[in-house]
């Protein structure tokens, strides 16, 4: 078999006397008009030089270099098509399995950094009742590690201009706000419920961009509203630790925090090349500090001092230990958050979103020993069952007539 296809031209060496003399030129002939066709498949030239009727089947091949045709070449270079395909495709799927493994490692960190800002954030807080003071340490952390990255070449330095500097200042201050309010919440009732208010977001950004951008929300985005707020509604009612002040703090901070978004949109920031969303963040970080940090001084003045700690009887070395890594881990989430969103799609990073607010949630219960009744873990769940429907029919567009 293997002969006739690469030495066709050994049917001359044929020798059946059985056969007339008169068929010879047939035989002859009938391979070279069927077999040889550069549109018949190799594999049919094999089987066409001994499948036709009373076509003798050779005693002898002798293949060599001159036997072998133009289209024999073409077969064997064919062969080795596969082969650098498969290669290729399966570097395409090692750099696939790497780009994965380095997303769901930041995703990790995301989680982890958030996890135990909450704890070490609300073990200061309980003993030290000044959201002001706590966070404008946290934005002179960050302002700290900003300019060390700036200055030490880890992360390009922005240029950025004075109209782009004003643009940003609305931002900063609601952002400012934002955290600050959240941090009031967290130091007047759980680290759960504060989360649970939280998960209200949704329903600010919807109001919110319906008032001033006139982003009419589709009846998907509505209907997943109703669960939000009849889950916050009833984990409020249930609440153990349920208190005005840390409930509306909580309220505030959703607002505060879509303003931002909205605001975002509306003012649309110009961004040059080297003012990406991290640069961005950074000047926020930095403009945050400049306008709290006097609003502080101001209204609760210097509590921050050891003289002060240690009259007030506290831990000095714990304080100061859980307030610096409080504050780390408050940067460095925000940081991964932006690193993230600069890889995923926006509805993505929304789902991950809603998926963090479940795991420090579970957490914080667990780690802080909070009692929660299952009426309330109920509503919680209800609302953070109606954030994730929220982030996925939030792509459904509007059909247009």
């Amino acid at each position: 078999m293997q002969s006739a296809v690469l030495s066709p031209s050994s049917t001359p060496l044929l020798r059946n006397s059985k056969n007339p003399p008169a068929l010879r030129p047939n035989l002859l002939l009938l391979p070279r008009i069927s077999c040889r066709s550069r549109l018949q498949p190799l594999a049919a030239a094999a089987s066409c030089s001994h499948g036709l009727p009373g076509a003798p089947r050779p005693l002898v091949s002798l293949p060599s270099l001159s036997d072998r045709r133009p289209d024999d070449r073409y077969a064997v270079r064919a062969t080795s098509v596969p082969d650098s395909a498969s290669a290729g495709d399966g570097a395409t799927v090692s750099s696939g399995l790497l780009q994965t493994l380095q997303l769901g490692s930041l995703f990790g960190l995301w989680y982890l950094f958030n996890i135990y800002f909450n704890i070490y954030n609300k073990q200061v807080l309980k003993v030290f009742q000044f959201p002001l003071t706590i966070t404008t340490v946290q934005f002179a952390v960050g302002t700290c590690l900003v300019l060390f990255m700036w200055t030490t070449n880890l992360y390009k330095r922005p240029k950025i201009s004075a109209s782009q500097l004003a643009a940003i200042l609305p931002l900063a201050a609601v952002h400012t706000m934002g955290n600050l309010f959240t941090n009031m919440s967290l130091g007047k009732v759980a680290v759960s419920f504060t989360h649970t208010i939280k998960a209200m977001e949704p329903f600010f950004s919807v109001l919110l961009s319906a008032f001033f951008l006139g982003e009419m929300p589709t009846i998907w985005v509505v209907a997943s509203l109703v669960p939000i707020v009849g889950g916050v509604a009833l984990a409020s009612l249930t609440e153990a630790s349920f208190n005005w002040a840390g409930f509306w703090s909580a309220m505030a901070s959703n607002v505060t925090f879509q303003s931002r978004n909205v605001l975002s949109k509306k003012v649309m920031v110009k961004k040059e090349e080297s003012l990406d969303n991290i640069n961005l963040f950074s000047i926020i970080t930095v403009m945050s500090f400049v306008l709290l940090a006097p609003a502080t001084l101001f209204v609760e003045g210097i509590k921050f001092t050891p003289s002060y700690l240690q009259s007030s009887g506290l831990n000095l070395k714990e304080t100061y230990m859980r307030s610096c890594l409080a504050a780390l881990c408050f940067h460095a989430y925000q940081q991964v958050s932006y690193m993230i969103l600069a890889r995923v799609s926006p509805v993505t990073h929304s789902v991950g979103n809603c998926v963090k607010r479940v795991v420090v949630i579970v957490t914080s219960v667990l780690f802080f020993r909070t009692p929660v009744s299952p009426i309330n873990s109920l509503g919680t769940g209800i609302a953070l069952a109606g954030v994730f429907l929220y982030s996925r029919v939030k792509k459904i567009k509007p059909k247009t007539a």
